[in-house]
């Protein structure tokens, strides 16, 4: 390619506030850095070229006026943004597209919110579209529940392209458009550090469960007389008579406790009770919520023996990543004992690394 734009997009880990953004509730997440790159060169020809680095990616190519359901697979991500964007009436003439990522496949750190973003960032940088971050995070979001068929929130977006190395982003969710303030974060001033366990496990948003989450969720505020289920008292679980729709408010309720009491915990550099936090947040995740998944379980136990202060997974769940707070003397062991772990459930071999606070998405000179 011969004048090229290049963007760079980290993925995104959710300290805290797991299924949170579509029931109103604050989310804290945090770029990392691990990204998605994407180069992109304008055309005129109303064709869109995509390539990947994924194993096994083909070129595709569509043209412009693409439709959902005219294509599916990892493409889809890219078709979607162009769709999206001509949803808005923002049309672009083309594109050569290149998608490299560096975050691991299907582990819940949000690579297609890192695709969709970069794509419309590099986009509106090529054709001058003259938006602002909010408005990118929306055609993205609109990419994957309009097109790809993912009916996501706001806060992998948002997180991907207001992170801040060294920071946290608290987003609220009940408010359009959602707010976002900079928490900065001191653990690895004191000694700690954030480790990934991606543990290989099937990962899907766009699989029938997130769907049915969300819509039980739904379904409970409606119950309530709620606009978002966030907003819900305590005694929300007593008026539902529905076991499942109880044990789906417990968890949104609860979570949303953890998220207020965690930006106390950071801004106070109280670790311990942040790590009861986020162990606290696996519970309610595995038990009330029911998203989590043996691999998760097994990764967040190791964790705990390994001597994290706390462990939790991170994303929609059904597989994907958890995170661990612990010293980095720590990480070693943790990666040994969820190896052998690992290995007696004769699982394939799981991802460990520790990941530290990034800016969000950015263009990155030729």
């Amino acid at each position: 390619m011969t004048d090229v734009r290049r963007w760079d997009v980290p993925g995104r880990v959710n300290l805290i506030g797991e299924h949170l953004d579509y029931n109103g509730g604050p989310v804290l997440p945090l770029a990392i850095d691990r990204s998605v790159t994407v180069k992109a060169r304008g055309r005129d020809d109303g064709t869109v070229n995509v390539w990947s680095d994924l194993p096994g990616a083909a070129k595709v190519s569509f043209p412009v006026t693409v439709r959902p359901g005219d294509l599916d697979g990892w493409a889809s991500y890219v078709a979607g943004t162009i769709w999206s964007l001509a949803e808005r009436g923002h049309r672009v003439a083309g594109a050569d597209l290149v998608i490299e990522s560096r975050l691991p496949s299907g582990a819940g750190l949000s690579s297609s919110a890192a695709t969709t973003c970069g794509v419309a960032s590099a986009l509106d940088d090529l054709f001058d579209l003259g938006l602002d971050r909010t408005t990118v995070a929306l055609v993205a979001q609109q990419a994957e529940s309009g097109f790809v068929g993912a009916p996501v929130g706001l806060m992998d977006q948002l997180a991907v392209l207001h992170g801040t190395a060294g920071h946290a982003v608290l987003i609220d969710t009940a408010v359009t458009p959602h707010t976002t303030t900079q928490v900065p974060l001191g653990w690895e001033d004191d000694g700690l550090v954030l480790a990934v366990i991606a543990t290989g496990a099937h990962h899907a948003l766009a699989d029938g469960e997130y769907a049915a989450r969300r819509d039980e969720c739904e379904r409970a505020a409606a119950e309530l007389g709620l606009e978002w289920l966030a907003q819900a008292g305590l005694d929300a679980t007593v008026r539902l008579e529905d076991e499942t729709l109880k044990a789906r408010t417990r968890h949104v309720l609860t979570e949303t406790a953890r998220v207020r009491g965690a930006v106390n915990a950071v801004s106070r550099r109280a670790w311990p009770q942040l790590g009861t936090i986020l162990t606290a947040s696996h519970a309610s995740l595995r038990d009330d919520f029911e998203v989590s998944c043996p691999e998760l379980d097994v990764a967040v136990e190791a964790a705990l023996e390994a001597g994290a202060l706390g462990a939790r997974m991170t994303g929609g769940g059904f597989g994907g990543s958890a995170i661990a707070l612990l010293e980095p003397g720590q990480v070693q062991g943790l990666r040994e004992r969820v190896d052998a772990r690992y290995a007696a459930h004769q699982w394939s071999r799981p991802e460990v690394f520790a990941v530290h606070a990034a800016d969000g998405a950015h263009q990155v000179p030729n």
